[in-house]
């Protein structure tokens, strides 16, 4: 049976050997685990894991899972967590045209090779990333139908053109999108399709995108 407070005594314990050898308070480990103090309090009360961000952490150190979980001998710690993964919701699917767009929190884990993490910021910033389906070609050919895109959801202000997935109206759009005051404007790489002009509080930026898989 996996204990909670065991669980959080062995996280205690890496983090100190980072920090040479410091005392570790709980907040530490919210803060490694990207968990504000009030909800993992809460969760360590209900006797609930994170497991999510454990697979994170584990992989952000390079230690094995078994052992923070299962407390394997201390020799795991210098096995390598070989396999990255992020989530992937087959089901929402951004319009590069037109749709609807419904939250959804069921996803898949993508696995990706450690040579693919460069191209989403390090392993860090894996956690913000997102793999969500392309439907529409008005960002042909940059982006085309059916194909998967990466998004950074840190990466919600607009300093640079880029990339973006944005919510308006219901809808899920990606477009390049460039601020101007208060308006952004959102431009189509397929020229048969138009520009869009929105007022900046009547939409949301989803995130930005930071790379793709199409077809050949």
């Amino acid at each position: 049976m996996i204990v909670v407070n065991e669980i959080i005594e062995r996280l205690k314990d890496i983090i100190s050997k980072d920090s040479n050898n410091q005392k570790v308070f709980d907040k530490d480990v919210a803060t490694e685990l990207d968990i504000t103090q009030v909800n993992f309090a809460t969760m360590k009360n209900r006797g609930k894991i994170p497991y999510d961000k454990i697979l994170d952490f584990c992989a952000k150190k390079k230690i094995s899972i078994n052992w923070l979980l299962y407390n394997q001998h201390p020799g795991s710690l210098v096995d390598t967590t070989d396999k990255y993964w992020i989530r992937y919701y087959p089901n929402i699917r951004v319009s590069a045209g037109g749709g609807s767009f419904e939250e959804n929190q069921d996803f898949e884990k993508l696995d990706i090779p450690e040579y693919f993490i460069k191209f989403f910021g390090g392993i860090g910033n894996i956690k913000n990333i997102e793999a969500i389906n392309v439907t529409g070609d008005s960002m042909e050919p940059t982006l085309q139908n059916d194909s998967i895109i990466f998004i950074d959801k840190s990466k919600t202000d607009i300093q640079k053109n880029g990339i973006y997935a944005f919510l308006f109206d219901n809808n899920m759009f990606v477009k390049r999108v460039t601020k101007k005051g208060n308006q952004f404007i959102m431009y189509s790489d397929n020229d048969v399709y138009d520009d869009m002009i929105c007022e900046s509080g009547n939409i949301e930026i989803y995130g930005k995108v930071v790379s793709t898989l199409n077809n050949i």
